[in-house]
C-alpha cells in the first residue's frame, strides 16, 4: 500500500501539469491570448517548480519527505481552485499556475525521496514504476480537459488533490529516518552532465508539445479530440518509461534522443490528424524513454545517500526546459509558423550529443576511476 500510495502522488502531480493543454485553446478564446502568452502561462508552471525543488530538497534534508508531500499538495489546491475563482483574468491565471508549479516541485522531491527512504536497493527499479505513474496522470490530467471549458477540468483536479491528502496520511513517518546528504563534487562528472542534458531535452520537448503546439492542433482537433490525443501520447510515455528500467540508461537515452527530435517535428510540420497523431507517438516513446534513461545515469553517478543537490540540479533543469520549451516554442510558431517549431528539441539534442562525446573523451583519456 505504501508504494502505490506513492505512485499515486507522483499520478496526482503529472496530473496537475498535463491539465492545462486541452485547456488552452479555451484560456486563448477566453483572454485573446496569442500563442506567446498561452506559451508563457504554462511556463509560469516550471517557474514555480523550480523554487519548489529548492523548497522540497530543504524540507527533506530537515525533516522527512511526508512533511514536504503534504505542503506541497496543500499548493497544488490552492493553485487550481486560482483557475476556477479566475473568472477570465490572465493575472490570476499566471499566479495560480505559479502557485501550482511550486507545489508540483515539492511534490516531485517528497515522492522521489520517500521511495530512496522505504526502497533501499531498488531505487531504480522503484523510480522507473514513479515515472510511468506520472504519465498514467498525464493521461488523467488530460482526460479532464474533456470536461469542457476551464473552470471544469481544475475544479476536478482540486477534488483528486483533497482525496490526495489520504495518501499522504498512509505513508505516515519512515519507520527509519534516513539521512539524505548533497555533494557537490558529483556535480562535475562527465555522467551528471549528460543526465541533466538528457532531462533537458525532455522537458523541453514536452513543454513544447504541451505548450503551443495544441493551438496548432485545434485548427482540426476539438477540446475533447486534442484530450484524447494527449491521453493516447501518456499511454505510451509510461509504457516506454517502465519498460526503460530494464534496459542500460546511456543507450537508452541515445535513441529517446533521435525520437523525441522526430515526433515534434513531424508533429508541427503534418497539417492532418493521421500526421499529428505518428508525430505524438513517436514524440511520447521519446519522452519515456528519455526520462528513464535520464534518471538511470543519474543514480549510477551518485547513488541515494549523497543526492539531495544533484536531484534538486536535475529537477530544476526540468523546470528549466519545461519553461523554455512552451516560451521558445510560441515564439518560433509566431515568427515562422508551427512547421519550425522541430528546432526547439533539435538544439537540446545537439547539447545531448555533446555530453556524450565528452563523456567518450574522458573514458578516453581521463584518469581511470572516473563515472
Amino acid at each position: 500500500m505504501v508504494y502505490l500510495s506513492l505512485l499515486a502522488l507522483g499520478a496526482l502531480d503529472a496530473a496537475g501539469y498535463s491539465v492545462i493543454a486541452p485547456v488552452v485553446p479555451a484560456i486563448a478564446d477566453e483572454t485573446g491570448a496569442g500563442p506567446g502568452v498561452v506559451g508563457a502561462l504554462v511556463a509560469t508552471f516550471a517557474v514555480g517548480m523550480a523554487l519548489g525543488f529548492v523548497l522540497g530538497g530543504q524540507g527533506v534534508q530537515r525533516r522527512h519527505a511526508s512533511f514536504v508531500l503534504g505542503a506541497s499538495i496543500a499548493l497544488m489546491a490552492v493553485g487550481s481552485l486560482g483557475f476556477v475563482l479566475g473568472d477570465g483574468h490572465l493575472a490570476a491565471y499566471f499566479a495560480a499556475r505559479l502557485i501550482m508549479g511550486i507545489g508540483s516541485g515539492g511534490l516531485w522531491i517528497g515522492v522521489t525521496f520517500a521511495t530512496l527512504e522505504r526502497f533501499r536497493g531498488h531505487e531504480y527499479e522503484r523510480l522507473t514504476g514513479v515515472l510511468a505513474a506520472y504519465s498514467v496522470g498525464g493521461i488523467a490530467g488530460a482526460g479532464l480537459g474533456a470536461v469542457g471549458g476551464i473552470r471544469g477540468p481544475f475544479l476536478l483536479y482540486c477534488g483528486l488533490t483533497v482525496a490526495a491528502a489520504g495518501a499522504v496520511r498512509l505513508l505516515g513517518k519512515p519507520q527509519e529516518r534516513a539521512v539524505f546528504r548533497s555533494d557537490r563534487t558529483a556535480l562535475r562528472t562527465p555522467a551528471f552532465l549528460l543526465s541533466c542534458a538528457g532531462i533537458l531535452l525532455v522537458a523541453l520537448a514536452l513543454g513544447t508539445i504541451e505548450g503551443p503546439l495544441p493551438l496548432h492542433f485545434s485548427t482540426l482537433l476539438s477540446q475533447r479530440e486534442i484530450s484524447a490525443l494527449y491521453v493516447g501520447i501518456a499511454v505510451l510515455v509510461g509504457t516506454s518509461a517502465a519498460l526503460t528500467g530494464r534496459f542500460p540508461p546511456r543507450p537508452a537515452l541515445a535513441v529517446a534522443t533521435v525520437l523525441i527530435v522526430v515526433g515534434i517535428t513531424i508533429a508541427g510540420l503534418g497539417d492532418s490528424v493521421p500526421v499529428w497523431l505518428a508525430g505524438g507517438a513517436i514524440a511520447g516513446l521519446g519522452f519515456g524513454i528519455g526520462e528513464s534513461g535520464s534518471l538511470g545515469i543519474l543514480l549510477e553517478t551518485i547513488g541515494t545517500e549523497r543526492m539531495v543537490l544533484a536531484m534538486v540540479v536535475w529537477s530544476q533543469l526540468w523546470a528549466v526546459g519545461y519553461l523554455a520549451g512552451p516560451a521558445a516554442g510560441g515564439g518560433i510558431a509566431e515568427a515562422f509558423g508551427f512547421g519550425a517549431i522541430g528546432l526547439v528539441p533539435l538544439t537540446a539534442a545537439l547539447l545531448v550529443v555533446a555530453a556524450f562525446a565528452a563523456g567518450l573523451r574522458r573514458a578516453s583519456f581521463g584518469p581511470p576511476g572516473l563515472p
